[in-house]
C-alpha cells in the first residue's frame, strides 16, 4: 500500500466526512474483539452511504456483516421506517456487530442473521422476502456469484447492487490465478457481463485500503 493513498484517503475524510466517535469506537472494539481489520475505509463508507440515500433505499441487504461498520454508514441512510438485514456467518462477529449498532444508534434498524449466507438467502428467496432497494456484497469470495444471483432475485428494479473487493490489487486480470478470491472475483465479473438484467460497471480504488475496487450493478429489470 502506497503511504500517498493513505494519506490522501485521511485527507479527504478530514475535508470532507470528520471525525465520528461512534465508527471510530466500532473499530477499536473490532480490533480489540479480534476481528480482522479488513472493513471498508471511512471514504468508502460514506460512498455506500451516498449511494443509499441517491436512491432513497429504505429496504438494504447487506451479506458479511463482520463488526458492522460498513452497516453503520448504510443504516444511517435510511429514513425513519427503514431497514436493515445484514448476514454474518460468524456467531462472535455478529455480537460484535450488534454491540456497535446499538452504541451508534441504529441498532433499532438492522435485524442480523447468523448462519452460511447461500443457505440464508436461499430461504429468504424461498420465502418471497424483498424487494430491497441496495444490496451490499462484501463477504467470501468464492460465493460472489451465488450472492449475486440471490442479490438479483431480492433487489427490485431499479436498485443497486454493490460488490467489494473485486479487483484484487489488479490480480483479477490473472486468467492464470489458483487464488479463489481472484476466481470469485473473475466469475462475477462473466456472471455480470451475461446478465441481460444488469448494468454495470467497475471502479477501481486506491488508499488506505490498498489496491481494489467496486462492481456497481443497476436491475434493468426482472
Amino acid at each position: 500500500m502506497s503511504a500517498g493513498w493513505a494519506d490522501v484517503d485521511a485527507y479527504i475524510a478530514d475535508r470532507l466526512i470528520g471525525g465520528d466517535t461512534a465508527l471510530d469506537e466500532a473499530l477499536a472494539r473490532n480490533a480489540g474483539e479480534g476481528l480482522p481489520p479488513i472493513d471498508v475505509s471511512v471514504a468508502q463508507g460514506k460512498l455506500l452511504h451516498i449511494l443509499a440515500r441517491s436512491i432513497d433505499a429504505w429496504r438494504i441487504l447487506e451479506v458479511g456483516t463482520l463488526g458492522g461498520y460498513s452497516t453503520i454508514w448504510l443504516a444511517r441512510a435510511l429514513p425513519g421506517h427503514g431497514a436493515l438485514v445484514t448476514l454474518e456467518i460468524d456467531p462472535h462477529h455478529a455480537e460484535v456487530a450488534r454491540a456497535n449498532l446499538d452504541a451508534a444508534g441504529v441498532g433499532d434498524k438492522v435485524e442480523i442473521r447468523v448462519g452460511p449466507a447461500v443457505e440464508t438467502l436461499s430461504r429468504m428467496e424461498a420465502e418471497g422476502e424483498g424487494p430491497f432497494d441496495l444490496v451490499f456484497i462484501d463477504a467470501d469470495k468464492p460465493n460472489n456469484v451465488a450472492y449475486l444471483k440471490a442479490a438479483l432475485a431480492l433487489a427490485r428494479p431499479g436498485g443497486l447492487i454493490v460488490v467489494d473487493n473485486v479487483v484484487r490489487e489488479g490480480r483479477v486480470t490473472d486468467a492464470s490465478s489458483a487464488d479463489e478470491a481472484i476466481l470469485g472475483a473473475r466469475a462475477l465479473f462473466d456472471a455480470v457481463a451475461a446478465e441481460p438484467r444488469l448494468s454495470a460497471t467497475a471502479i477501481q480504488t486506491v488508499g488506505a485500503k490498498g489496491w481494489d475496487g467496486f462492481l456497481i450493478a443497476v436491475v434493468d429489470g426482472k
